[in-house]
């Protein structure tokens, strides 16, 4: 200990005696941690808005859409043809396994008004079901019973969104409200989901029982009551969503008597796979931006190294005096690489200090979400005292294995 404390004094002398070159030796580890410091915290950002997008849909979904149709030789996508209906959505409830939830919705545009205000929205149609199969919460206030679902109640739930643009900071909650003329009763508020992936904010939305937006709210023609715009199916947790997606598609095959040289009518999404391939995607993005990064560290690690065999050269003779009056080999290697670890701390240290501002000031000013973790801060002052160590080591062996009578006649 007391032979780390005389190396680390001598260090300190010896780096101050050039001050100038030891802060510019130094820049390439600030510059290196602070960089890996807001590259993490980026990265960890992006990764957790996009865990919070991904649990804000819900876990184990299954989304089925309705099939396409033609119109003057134009295909119009998926959803433009009635293809699914309650009778669909009732069959997968009842004959397929591992299904916990069902929900057959639709949606449609509608104007919202109250007094002298008035909002434009999306309207959905659900089942009572729609709520666990997102796993959405209510703020306040309840959710619609079943009877209400079936009866075709006039009753509401609203968005966040919804409620303070209408409401402000009022309690939307046994409020009337028109929706395209339809007096309905507010009788609670859905709790925040936020934007979802694809960047709609999920909490400009109001839900009313599906019968109620069948007869009532957006007006479905007689032709189309039975159809749905979509149907959410949601598998066990712990449980194959893959066997249960094959057995979902089979049975409405079936169902729509299609024959095997026949492609579905419908469209079916996997939320777990693009959910994975998200989160890989993010884990990806983290692991190239402090890839990145930690090349300034590599960058610096090498000027430590330049500038440490320069000083060698510059203290030969002072190496050899040394020799001369007793110090051994391990002393002097001691004495170099201390140098080169302590440059490296110093500058993991001041490089911290920029990071960790660097990452508030993008956040703040860029409005990115960051993630600071104390890891994050370790791992940079770890990795710079471990460049130290390497890359000192060969200028401190080199003047470790000096000889003492050469050093001296060193001009």
């Amino acid at each position: 200990m007391i032979a780390l404390l005389a190396n680390t004094r001598m260090a300190l002398r010896a780096l101050a005696v050039n001050k100038m070159r030891s802060l510019l030796t130094m820049l390439g580890i600030i510059i290196g941690v602070g960089a890996v410091i807001v590259m993490i915290a980026v990265g960890a950002g992006a990764k957790a808005r996009v865990a919070e997008q991904i649990r804000s849909i819900g876990a184990n979904l299954l989304i089925l859409l309705p099939g396409t149709t033609t119109s003057g030789g134009a295909r119009l996508g998926f959803g433009s043809a009635p293809t699914l209906f309650d009778e669909d959505a009732a069959a997968i409830r009842r004959d397929v396994p591992g299904v916990t939830v069902v929900a057959p919705l639709i949606r449609g545009g509608g104007q919202i008004v109250i007094g002298n205000m008035n909002w434009a929205t999306v309207v959905y149609g659900i089942t009572a079901d729609y709520l666990p199969a997102r796993d959405w919460e209510i703020a306040t206030g309840r959710p619609f019973t079943t009877e209400e679902s079936d009866n075709g109640a006039k009753v509401v739930l609203i968005g966040q969104t919804v409620a303070v643009n209408l409401f402000g900071a009022e309690d939307p909650v046994d409020q009337m409200i028109r929706v395209n003329r339809v007096p309905l009763r507010v009788i609670g508020v859905l709790d925040r989901k936020g934007q979802s992936m694809q960047g709609v904010d999920q909490d400009d939305t109001i839900l009313v029982p599906l019968t109620t937006a069948r007869g009532r709210v957006l007006g479905t023609s007689i032709a189309r009551r039975r159809a749905v715009g979509a149907i959410w199916v949601k598998g066990e947790d712990g449980g194959d969503l893959k066997q249960t997606e094959t057995l979902v598609r089979e049975l409405v095959r079936q169902r729509h008597r299609l024959q095997a040289n026949q492609d579905d009518d419908f469209s079916m999404r996997n939320l777990t796979e693009v959910q994975d391939a998200e989160a890989a995607s993010s884990r990806v993005l983290a692991t190239l931006l402090a890839a990145v990064a930690s090349v300034s560290l590599i960058v610096g690690g090498i000027g430590i190294m330049n500038i440490m065999l320069v000083s060698v050269t510059e203290r030969t003779r002072e190496i050899g005096l040394r020799m001369a009056v007793g110090a051994r080999g391990r002393d002097i290697l001691a004495q170099f690489l201390t140098e080169a670890v302590l440059l490296s701390l110093i500058g993991g240290v001041i490089g911290i200090a920029i990071g960790v501002g660097t990452s508030y000031a993008v956040g703040h000013f860029a409005g990115w979400r960051i993630e600071l973790y104390p890891e994050s801060v370790v791992l940079a002052v770890g990795f710079a005292a471990a460049v130290g160590i390497f890359f000192g080591f060969y200028p401190a062996r080199k003047a470790a294995r000096l000889q003492p009578i050469e050093a001296l006649r060193y001009e």
